[in-house]
């Protein structure tokens, strides 16, 4: 089974972060940010990557630290559980509608972590949680899982929407990627025998 399993202790934040590629979309998420819990759980239920997320955080400072390290543990688990990447698709692609919303998010396992964000918010929360954040928490997954990520909202107007098209997009492609390939008979899918770097 390829799992991961990351737990992150400091001062300001205690994370225990479980995921299993070859799962069915179970999840159990506690961040304390009920809106970040609602995406984490979008990304597990539409990549069918099981996800477990269990979050104490600072948030009597504000929800920056619980974003950004949940964030960066997922990253790590994500990589944990790849391994060498041999014989997995790589890449993967997706549009995702919602409603009036359109997003577009591609990714590449490169392991060579790299943003792209073309997206935006008029609104400074959804629920209790500061959208600025959103452009963040990608950010670090990208960085700790070794993700070349793009993402683009193409058109849309309700910020509820916006954002769970792209977490939706995020699953759907990284679900692609991740997938292995049987005919590639569990190489590394690089001519440079190695990703990353």
């Amino acid at each position: 089974m390829r799992t991961g399993r990351i737990e992150r202790n400091t001062e300001e934040t205690r994370i225990l972060v479980e995921v299993n590629l070859d799962g069915t979309g179970a999840y159990d998420v506690s961040t304390g940010i009920g809106f970040l819990d609602h995406m984490v759980e979008q990304v597990s239920r539409h990549s069918l990557i099981n996800v477990t997320m269990q979050v104490t955080g600072d948030l009597h400072v504000d929800q920056h630290h619980t974003t950004e390290d949940s964030a960066l543990a997922l990253g790590q688990a994500l990589a944990q559980a790849l391994g060498d990447k041999g014989g997995i698709a790589r890449y993967g692609a997706a549009y995702s509608p919602m409603d009036e919303t359109l997003a577009r998010v591609a990714l590449d396992i490169s392991g060579r972590p790299y943003l792209v964000w073309r997206a935006g918010f008029t609104q400074e929360k959804l629920g209790e949680w500061d959208t600025e954040l959103i452009e963040h928490w990608f950010h670090s997954v990208a960085q700790t899982a070794g993700l070349t990520l793009h993402i683009e909202l193409l058109y849309g107007q309700n910020n509820h929407h916006i954002c769970e098209s792209i977490y939706k997009g995020f699953a759907r492609a990284l679900r692609t990627a991740v997938e292995v390939d049987p005919r590639k008979g569990g190489m590394v899918p690089s001519t440079k025998g190695q990703l990353g770097g």
